[in-house]
């Protein structure tokens, strides 16, 4: 059985549509999966300025996840009013669609309809509203699915890194970078590592959050107080996590090749780099959900919108990923089969 991943279509006046129209254009792709797009064909693709050159993609528009067919391109209504929509101007209408769009499809996941989700890029401020104050796509599906914590994983062929922080304040970090918060993180991070990439035995890395890692206090105390002691814990149960480093040093150097895994302590320390090495082919999946999720690591790109010049790789990756991760835990709970919860939902793939 093909796995059944959902996408959502982010942001409308975004690029969302347009790396998700690309992406299918290689028919090939529904010998892996079977796709099953958020929102109306009509309003995604019918208008769609493609290129002279590019072939039309046939969509069946359904009304319930449940009539989706395997190995075709599926859309599911969630939306029924038109909206009036230009490429590189965000409007509340986009935003609505956006909302709508992630709610169905992860109601969908939750009921078991598909086996991952792949999110196209959101506005975080447009998507705002009454019923849906979230700063981004990992806090909401982090409350949706009713995991304590999640953790957000950067991942390419060359690297993967791990944020202790997410969508914070810079002020905030400090306070928030506890010795509970990164033995939290790191326990997902090392289960995710087991888990969904299927390292045996892990090893991590963890960076400083002051520059030097603190020069042995003389420039911040929190690598002594807090990042040592927990590395030291980890160490005694037996885990291969080791730092804190420096992180200019770090990745100048590309010591992160000696590593399964990098955990950053704050946004930008980890995703600039990241970026900065695997950027058109780096997929941000959202570990310690009971659910599989991953998005393309890139954003709205309303400057390009509607011109025909955004990069679908990175989405391309994020579906990928996706299959690889419901294949890997539905191998998982093969071989463990007296513990029915390790099943992925949506059952189980030959």
């Amino acid at each position: 059985m093909l796995p059944r991943i959902g996408i959502s279509v982010g942001d409308l006046a975004g690029i969302g549509p347009e790396i998700i129209y690309k992406t299918f254009l290689d028919a090939r792709l529904l010998k892996f999966c079977t796709p099953v797009v958020y929102g109306t064909a009509t309003v995604l693709f019918d208008d769609f300025p493609v290129a002279k050159d590019s072939e039309s993609l046939t969509f069946r528009q359904v009304r319930e996840a449940t009539d989706i067919a395997p190995g075709k391109l599926n859309a599911v209504t969630c939306w029924e009013e038109d909206f009036v929509l230009t490429p590189g101007q965000p409007t509340t209408a986009s935003g609505t669609a956006a909302r709508l769009s992630l709610l169905a499809a992860s109601r969908d996941l939750k009921a078991g309809l598909l086996d991952a989700l792949v999110t196209a890029p959101i506005s975080k401020e447009n998507t705002q509203a009454d019923d849906f104050r979230y700063p981004g796509h990992t806090e909401f599906l982090t409350t949706f699915f009713g995991a304590s914590e999640s953790l957000m994983l950067l991942a390419s062929e060359e690297l993967r890194v791990a944020t202790a922080t997410g969508h914070i304040a810079l002020k905030d970090v400090p306070s928030r970078v506890t010795n509970e918060l990164l033995l939290t993180k790191l326990r997902i991070l090392l289960k995710s590592l087991k888990q969904d990439f299927g390292i045996d035995k892990p090893k991590v890395a963890v960076l400083g959050l002051n520059p030097h890692a603190g020069e042995n206090g003389l420039l911040g105390t929190e690598e002594q107080e807090v990042v040592t002691p927990v590395i030291q814990q980890l160490l005694q149960e037996g885990h291969l996590v080791f730092g804190p480093y420096p992180a200019d040093g770090y990745f100048g150097t590309r010591q992160y090749r000696q590593f399964d895994a990098t955990l950053s302590l704050y946004h930008d320390q980890g995703l600039i780099p990241f970026k900065s090495i695997a950027f058109e082919r780096g997929v941000n999946f959202t570990a310690g959900l009971s659910v599989i999720r991953t998005s393309p690591d890139h954003g709205t790109a309303y400057g390009i919108a509607g011109q025909y010049k955004a990069d679908e790789t990175s989405f391309r990756e994020a579906l990928y990923l996706a299959c690889d991760l419901v294949r890997q835990r539905a191998s998982l709970a093969e071989i463990k089969p007296l513990v029915p919860s390790a099943a992925p939902r949506g059952g189980r793939y030959e």
